[in-house]
């Protein structure tokens, strides 16, 4: 039994090949659809929260995981280590930090005898997941609750995240732009780019077409890592071949340690609008 246990939530974007093989209990969001209540990636696939999406895009909303929702997965990950690992996405972009937060202490009083930290991600998405699966890694070669959480943090110091929206129509929801902005950008069909640093997203600019899209993604990866080795998330938002395309692209011009292509959450495509694309990524030292 190995000494440590992590818990991610949903918007971490991990798929369950990767969750079952690094043993990373779930935490989900929940999303409210035609009245429905889902739990993200349990109750409801992405690409089927994403139909849903399209076919009544108002009578879609999202609420973040609750406190009883971590503490069942703090409970489901104590099976696997006494101590726990509980990863969030940004606390400047979502109360998940502080929810979670609140289910340690409850867990306190469940389980006396266990420790559980809880790390801000300051990241959103696979980028999240990438400072989730370090510590999992960490975790399953026996090392100590602090040593797993300092290796989280090392992660969580170097990760990039950098996605290219097909529409700007719903962005307003992040709270970075006014819905009417958001409606002009619209209009003139701008597709912005966005970055997330120090845990906010940051507009990095904006393309007329995908493929100039792709470029800036492949050029803000390129600028960080330059030729080092890479991990790579792809990250699509009901847009699998365009991912695919994408992946093919970093597969032929990185040297990739490790790649995968995940669905954005819902909760993220409530904002960005299906046909968003994403790269995660960090350098191996």
């Amino acid at each position: 039994m190995q000494k440590v246990a992590v818990v991610a939530d949903s918007v971490a974007c991990l798929t369950k090949h990767l969750t079952d093989q690094s043993r990373i209990t779930i935490a989900p969001v929940t999303l409210l659809v035609q009245g429905k209540i889902y739990r993200d990636s349990l109750d409801i696939s992405p690409s089927s929260a994403y139909k849903l999406f399209l076919h009544e895009p108002e009578s879609f909303a999202t609420s973040p995981a609750s406190p009883g929702n971590y503490l069942e997965a703090f409970r489901e990950a104590k099976k696997v280590a006494n101590d726990i690992v509980c990863v969030t996405l940004s606390s400047r972009l979502s109360t998940e930090h502080n929810t979670a937060m609140v289910a340690r202490e409850l867990a306190g009083n469940e389980f006396p005898g266990s420790s559980i930290m809880v790390v801000d991600s300051q990241s959103v998405g696979p980028a999240e997941g990438f400072v989730a699966l370090a510590a999992a890694r960490a975790a399953a070669e026996g090392k100590e609750l602090s040593a797993v959480v300092e290796t989280a943090e090392k992660v969580k110091d170097k990760v990039e995240f950098v996605a290219f929206l097909e529409t700007v129509r719903y962005v307003y929801r992040t709270g970075r732009v006014p819905k009417i902005a958001a409606e002009i950008g619209s209009w003139l069909d701008a597709k912005p780019i966005l970055r997330v640093r120090s845990g906010v997203v940051h507009f990095k600019g904006i393309v007329r077409n995908r493929e100039q899209g792709e470029d800036r993604l492949l050029g803000a990866m390129r600028e960080k890592v330059g030729d080092r080795p890479v991990h790579v998330a792809v990250s699509h938002a009901y847009a699998p071949q365009e991912a695919m395309k994408l992946e093919q692209r970093v597969r032929s011009q990185f040297n990739c340690v490790e790649i995968w292509t995940t669905e954005f959450s819902p909760v993220m495509g409530y904002a960005t609008g299906t046909g968003t694309l994403g790269l995660a990524f960090y350098p191996e030292e």
